[in-house]
């Protein structure tokens, strides 16, 4: 499972011109699934996320985490996370997992996160043409891939 973070002044999704998902001051956290991904892969990745300590403290200091500071959370799947671009130009997403494995596990996630953090969590639709807007604040952007815990 593999996750892009993005902290945010604010970010919102669209689906058909119809926000879906809208949140303030947090996080953008954009999820890519692979069949090999399972509970296990959910559960240390919300950990890691809850607790990843990448908002400003009083001295300016990335010292507090989205729960610390009682961030905001919006969830998108995004399967071109697992893009392979070794050949051509054209790249391949054999590596991402099919709807009737990821949906099940986007779902959790996205009831894990938000039973392990009490924020608010919004997310997009799954599978949806989506249109994501955000303001990166600092900019802040990571990526943690939970096959890369070790």
């Amino acid at each position: 499972m593999r996750a892009v973070l993005q902290r945010v002044t604010y970010s919102s999704v669209k689906v058909d011109d119809k926000i879906t998902g809208k949140i303030s001051k947090g996080l953008l956290i954009l999820l890519g699934i692979v069949p090999e991904d399972s509970i296990t892969d959910i559960d240390w990745l919300v950990r890691k996320i809850s607790n990843m300590r990448i908002f400003n403290d009083d001295n300016g200091i990335m010292n507090k985490s989205l729960i610390d500071v009682k961030g905001e959370a919006l969830i998108i799947s995004q399967f071109t996370l697992h893009a392979s671009t070794k050949k051509g130009n054209r790249p391949s997403y054999i590596k991402a997992a099919k709807p009737d494995l990821a949906v099940p596990l986007y779902d959790k996630f996205v009831d894990t996160f938000q039973n392990a953090t009490q924020l608010k969590t919004e997310t997009g639709i799954f599978g949806a043409d989506m249109q994501v807007e955000l303001l990166n604040d600092g900019p802040v952007t990571i990526i943690i891939d939970s096959k890369l815990k070790e």
